[in-house]
């Protein structure tokens, strides 16, 4: 039992250790195709939905450039949008996320905490006061909670998270097989490699 213990531990310490590091290039890949296509749609809800027009009034000016500047915010936004689906990998290499980040049903799932978590970080938390520190007149307050600006957000940041999710699923159920390759293997309890079971062994002869 000890030895099955300390081996469970090693092979747990070793995986979380070098999560990130064993990310394939298709799920960073992933990440950032799917965060590109959600901040387009994310992109849309800001710029026809949300008052004022976000990627042509406040992106830019986070970036010390002086709006309206519709071509820069967009740039911006969608250099967000990658960014965050490159962290949506990193984040779901470690435990508990990992094994439910390369199923359907748990990928949606993670998508949709994905988007309330950056909702709460970026929107309502980060933007008011980076916002307010470079000067932007029409900075919201801190924290940035407002019907229906904050609930738009948060549909938006869902739109964005979900096919991150997604799309990080998809490839790595493909990749899922040779990954499974190189598990460690178990040693079964109370017994050492290549030990056979006393049912096992040959009986003896007696004269």
């Amino acid at each position: 039992m000890v030895v099955w213990g300390i081996h469970t531990t090693m092979a747990t310490e070793t995986r979380t250790a070098t999560g990130i590091s064993t990310v394939s290039s298709s799920e960073w890949v992933a990440g950032a195709v799917g965060g590109l296509v959600g901040s387009v749609f994310f992109g849309l809800m800001m710029q026809f939905a949300m008052p004022p027009p976000l990627p042509e009034m406040a992106i830019p000016p986070m970036y010390g450039i002086e709006g309206p500047a519709l071509a820069a915010g967009w740039a911006l936004h969608l250099f967000h949008g990658v960014v965050l689906g490159f962290a949506y990998v990193a984040l779901v290499q470690f435990e508990p996320f990992r094994d439910p980040a390369r199923r359907l049903g748990g990928s949606l799932a993670l998508g949709v905490g994905y988007g309330v978590l950056t909702t709460a970080l970026l929107a309502v938390l980060v933007m008011p006061i980076w916002l307010s520190a470079v000067g932007f007149p029409a900075a919201p307050p801190f924290p940035n909670v407002a019907i229906p600006g904050t609930v738009l957000s948060l549909v938006g940041h869902v739109v964005h998270a979900i096919p991150v999710a997604v799309g990080h699923a998809l490839v790595s159920r493909k990749l899922q097989p040779a990954a499974s390759n190189r598990r460690t293997s178990r040693v079964p309890c109370g017994r050492a490699p290549g030990e056979r079971r006393s049912s096992e062994r040959r009986p003896s002869t007696s004269i």
